[in-house]
């Protein structure tokens, strides 16, 4: 059994909308052992907006996103049939391998709009120390996402930034995985995760400047609750539809590299992995399709240069730990291109910086 290649859609139930988490107490009334996993910064997010009070025992994440800290709180509850996450990815991530832990169902509501984590029944692992480890799957989705639009007009604009740029990926990475694919190599469910993606790609360069600027405003138009329900759920549509060939590659490889540079640890995940869309498009020779994004990339706020990740040192022996790990064999530049090596990532990485 290889659960990578298999056909993965999403949560159980997906409910957006304005003012849904009202609703929350009839979402968890079948459940008879609510156990709650967050954050810090997610919880007090959340009784911001929630006056309400769960009257349920609550565990912190430790901010790694590890399966360490995940077995350490699935010890601690010891026994639950429901885990309801609230937070943004690594607390959701978290809790999705402490329902694993523990056999029990999870109930995703998001802080943030940043990334498809609260859609998905894939994690990123970290090690303790926050570096990345490895993608992993579980075994169930989400049983229900609660995503509550005026809730989530709260999100600072750096997160819904990144979320933007985490989730233009889709379309980059997955064209650049099929590209040379065989017409008969694509299944129906590739070419929908394919469809899938190139909607996102269109939706997002449409709407998600006036998105950003109705969440400066507070205002849950049109645009950007379609650019919320983008970012979380319709992203994770591509990788569940197309399996491997619609989830990471270049871009999340270099991503994943730079995870190695303590300097960008404070910069979000989708800023890295828009970074490298950049890089994936230089290797390939896309530079004009890099032209053709930069007006986006600077009316959005994604960065253009590895200086606006808080990397300033551009030599080959800086970057060497990213390029290295960007370019392994566990790693998915390869599914871009299998021949792909340390040295055509650096030399990407300059296209990117003469631009």
């Amino acid at each position: 059994m290889d659960i990578t290649t298999e056909v993965r859609p999403g949560a159980n139930r997906y409910v957006s909308g304005d003012n849904i988490l009202q609703s929350l107490p009839s979402y968890l009334a079948d459940f008879k052992k609510v156990s709650i996993v967050t954050g810090e910064k997610s919880s007090e997010a959340f009784r911001k907006f929630y006056h309400k009070e769960l009257h349920y025992p609550t565990y912190r994440y430790d901010g790694s996103s590890s399966h360490e800290n995940a077995v350490e709180i699935a010890k601690k509850i010891q026994q639950s049939d429901l885990i309801l996450a609230i937070g943004a990815g690594r607390v959701i991530d978290t809790a999705k391998m402490v329902a694993e832990e523990l056999n029990a169902e999870l109930i995703v509501i998001p802080t943030l709009i940043s990334n498809c984590a609260p859609f998905t029944p894939i994690v990123a692992v970290y090690h303790p120390n926050r570096t990345f480890k490895a993608m992993g799957f579980m075994k169930r989705a989400p049983f229900l996402t609660l995503v509550d639009w005026k809730f989530l007009l709260a999100t600072p604009k750096e997160y819904f930034v990144a979320g933007i740029g985490d989730t233009l990926a889709k379309w980059y990475e997955i064209e650049g995985i099929t590209r040379n694919l065989a017409e008969d190599d694509k299944s129906a469910y590739v070419r929908l995760g394919i469809a899938s993606a190139k909607a996102i790609q269109e939706l997002l360069l449409t709407d998600a400047i006036p998105a950003i600027q109705d969440l400066e405003n507070r205002h849950a138009s049109p645009a950007f609750s379609r650019v919320t329900d983008t970012i979380i759920g319709l992203a994770g549509e591509t990788g569940g539809f197309a399996a491997g060939f619609g989830r990471s590659a270049g871009a999340h490889a270099v991503h994943d590299g730079l995870s190695y540079l303590e300097n960008t640890h404070d910069q979000l995940h989708g800023k890295k992995v828009a970074y490298g869309i950049l890089v994936q498009l230089a290797h390939t020779n896309n530079l004009a399709e890099i032209e053709n994004l930069k007006p986006f990339y600077q009316a959005a706020g994604l960065p253009l240069k590895l200086a606006e990740l808080n990397v300033f040192d551009l030599s080959e022996e800086s970057l060497t730990p990213v390029v290295n790990h960007a370019a392994s064999l566990n790693e998915t530049f390869n599914m871009v291109d299998p021949t792909i090596t340390p040295q055509k990532i650096y030399q990407a990485i300059q296209k990117v910086e003469s631009l």
